[in-house]
């Protein structure tokens, strides 16, 4: 394979969340022509691959998260030809495109939904997974839920009932987010058709919304009991032996790839939000006929501390022996803003960017990450965000204040900090569908292209220097010894006359500078103070560095 068509291995991604992106026409909501306006801006921070949240014609109960047609756009944030001048115009700063695919479940108002609870015998009636339930009718016309099924934080069930067809539709996630029946062959056909539709229009792949989720056992089963938390993931008390990972669910990804091979090359990449073992994992990815990418999910639950990264690297390296790659993910628009998971220590902030940047996988940057931007406090009482809304609606505030990152995803959807004049530079409306960070007019993007020293500068220079270096783009990954508060790794390319190329990356997360008993020429610092003599290099506490040993 080429390295052309692998052109994903060597990117950068940029998730762009379109409501909140850009307003081009002063309505308050972000829209594409907004992004179309702020490509070259991406394109100067350097980031190969732009990631949109979804924009399809939605009712927008979840925020585009809930389809009522594949094939059409959002009216708000403009039509299939503003889709075409998008691929076109990132092609041409050099970007690629990627689109969230969701797959799993649809919205309860798509046409396909409305006419499969119109009856039990329409020629949609098994577009979606229905059951009769358990056990007798109850005076409504009841049964028992047909299984253990829950949806998110395994506090409610999974299963929803229909007075009109009297029996029970699968929602995984939530209510009216009904899930398809991925063994009709027509709901398959109709799904990848959409996804032709947009791959040929030159879109670059697909993100996959919860797709380890949508193949679930055929028989029904109950999930087994056993409480979890960690690895990323929502709490759950119950094992997802069959609602997750099914074999059913492995082979999907083998077809899905079957489909966007008929538009290479070059490869198109498919990049699974995938949650589980690495066993269960790197199922999915195959041999160059699944997905190409999954998420490392473990980024968002990290600890600030060198043993948890220097652990999970460990691991990463050990489960995704080269070819494969992680795509490593520190924020996005389900959980809470870097800067806030670190106390508000920018310092700290930008050491982890520093990590993101240079370890051997594909790194993922959601928008406003680089200039720091904090999560925007907003009480649950009265949350767009229907997570909350749904499943915690009675928690009293001094309680949601505590878990808002986990449950009050407004909070990381606000508008882009694009400078200091109204708005943040978002928009021209009296009122933005989110309330715009109070922090804007001294964090911004503006103000910070011109700051040598800013935070987004460091992105720049460190996304810019990964495009520049075999070794880190390409390159080998080797843990170097060190102390309790350091992790420290070497990177390495082998070029094709021999030459080996190296880097060194160290990151001080003590509270003490760090005598690094290793000189080299400073290619970046993520913060000042770094200084090298012959022999040693001294790193103060809270910083990243990458090294050229000498």
């Amino acid at each position: 394979m080429t390295d052309e068509a692998r052109w994903w291995q060597r990117t950068t991604i940029y998730q762009v969340y379109p409501r909140s992106f850009a307003d081009s026409d002063g309505d308050g909501i972000g829209d594409l022509r907004g992004v179309i306006d702020r490509l070259p801006v991406l394109a100067e921070l350097g980031v190969g691959t732009v990631w949109l949240s979804p924009f399809f014609a939605s009712p927008q109960e979840d925020f585009g998260y809930d389809i009522s047609d594949y094939t059409a756009v959002a009216p708000e944030y403009g039509d299939v030809e503003t889709v075409r001048e998008l691929i076109e115009v990132a092609h041409g700063l050099g970007l690629r495109v990627v689109f969230d695919l969701v797959m799993n479940h649809t919205s309860d108002q798509h046409p396909w939904f409305v006419e499969s609870a119109s009856s039990r015998d329409n020629p949609k009636a098994d577009w979606y997974l229905w059951h009769d339930g358990r056990g007798r009718p109850g005076r409504d016309g009841r049964t028992r839920r047909p299984n253990n099924w829950k949806a998110p934080l395994d506090l409610t069930s999974a299963w929803q009932w229909s007075p009109v067809r009297r029996q029970w539709f699968l929602a995984s996630f939530l209510p009216f987010q009904p899930d398809l029946n991925w063994r009709n062959p027509e709901v398959r056909e109709a799904v990848f058709g959409a996804a032709r539709q947009w791959l040929g229009m030159g879109v670059d792949g697909f993100r996959l919304d919860v797709f380890g989720w949508i193949m679930k056992d055929e028989a029904f089963r109950s999930n087994p009991f056993r409480p979890k938390l960690g690895g990323g993931d929502i709490v759950r008390l119950w094992r997802r032996d069959f609602t997750e990972n099914t074999p059913d669910n492995v082979r999907l990804a083998k077809d899905l790839r079957a489909v966007v091979d008929e538009f290479a090359p070059p490869e198109r990449v498919l990049i699974g939000e995938v949650f589980g073992s690495p066993d269960e994992v790197h199922e999915y990815l195959g041999d160059d006929d699944g997905l190409s990418l999954t998420f490392a999910f473990d980024l968002l639950e990290y600890r600030y501390s060198a043993r948890y990264f220097r652990d999970l690297i460990a691991r990463y390296e050990a489960n995704y022996a080269a070819p494969r790659l992680p795509a490593y993910v520190l924020e996005n628009h389900d959980r809470s803003r870097t800067i806030d998971r670190v106390g508000g220590d920018e310092g700290k902030a930008r050491l982890l960017a520093t990590m993101l940047l240079t370890l051997r996988g594909v790194p993922t940057i959601y928008q406003g990450q680089e200039i720091a931007t904090s999560n925007t406090y907003l009480p649950l009482a009265g949350a767009l965000d229907p997570m909350g809304r749904t499943f915690l609606p009675w928690m009293p505030e001094w309680v949601s204040r505590r878990i808002a990152e986990r449950i009050n995803r407004d909070e990381v959807r606000t508008p882009m900090q694009w400078d200091a004049s109204r708005n943040a530079g978002f928009s021209t409306a009296e009122r933005t569908w989110l309330p715009v960070n109070p922090e804007y007019p001294r964090r911004n993007v503006a103000a910070q292209r011109e700051d040598p020293d800013s935070t987004w500068r460091l992105f720049q220079t460190l996304i810019g220097l990964r495009r520049a270096l075999p070794e880190l783009h390409d390159g080998t990954l080797r843990l170097l010894d060190a102390g309790r508060d350091v992790v420290a790794y070497e990177r390495a390319h082998v070029a094709d006359d021999g030459t080996i190329a190296r880097v060194v990356v160290v990151l001080n997360f003590g509270a003490a500078p760090l005598t690094w008993a290793q000189a080299g020429e400073v290619l970046v610092a993520s913060g000042p103070g770094v200084a090298s003599t012959a022999t040693t290099t001294t790193v103060p506490a809270s910083t990243g560095v990458v090294l050229r040993p000498v």
